[in-house]
């Protein structure tokens, strides 16, 4: 069956990339292999309703804007996602795929934008990223460090210097709640990091 688990289908503003501010729709599908210690989305990790795709797509075609984020959870976790990415780009949707890094990206369609996070030390998951995923980062697609302290900070650092990264789009996001984005703000300016500082804007807006 061409169904998948889902936790939720709403309209938003984008939040945090390159695409921040855009009228999205968002489609949170259920389930993770990881228990961030400062995730905000725990609700995703387990359960989830399941739907068939011409109806994920019914739902979000109500909405005007043509550009879709597939998040989670971690949206890799259900390998129909992968049909649902093609699905939504044969309709010509943008879509952007939110992912923890840990799953394979070998699969995932090249028309996909994809935003992958590196686990820092504060998440409890350091070292989870998959390094044979740069192969599959092009320099359309957006790399993400999710930062608490000044440790998480050294480490994103550290990655970026050991590793060669294929794309230039790379964001240095505090944990809400948790570092002062001026604080980061600094640490990223007394080193000239060539990074994005990129706050939540659908936080700080305190929309969905």
């Amino acid at each position: 069956m061409d169904s998948l688990l889902v936790t939720e289908i709403f309209y938003s503003l984008q939040g945090e990339s390159t695409y921040q501010g855009m009228p999205c729709s968002f489609i949170r599908l259920a389930g993770c292999n990881l228990r961030c210690h400062w995730c905000d989305t725990k609700y995703s990790f387990e359960n989830g309703i399941e739907r068939q795709i011409p109806d994920i797509l019914q739902e979000i075609s109500q909405y005007p804007s043509r550009l879709v984020e597939i998040t989670g959870g971690e949206p890799l976790y259900q390998k129909n996602s992968v049909l649902l990415m093609e699905t939504l780009l044969a309709e010509g949707y943008k879509v952007l795929l939110e992912t923890n890094g840990t799953q394979d990206l070998a699969f995932v369609p090249q028309a996909i934008i994809k935003i992958v996070d590196v686990k820092c030390p504060s998440s409890g998951f350091a070292e989870s990223f998959l390094l044979g995923n740069l192969r599959y980062i092009t320099p359309k697609d957006e790399i993400k460090f999710v930062i608490a302290s000044r440790e998480d900070y050294l480490y994103a650092v550290a990655f970026l210097n050991t590793h060669a990264i294929p794309t230039q789009i790379i964001h240095f996001s505090p944990v809400f709640g948790r570092l002062e984005p001026s604080r980061l703000a600094e640490w990223i300016l007394a080193d000239g990091q060539k990074v994005k500082l990129r706050l939540q804007l659908h936080k700080i807006l305190n929309v969905k």
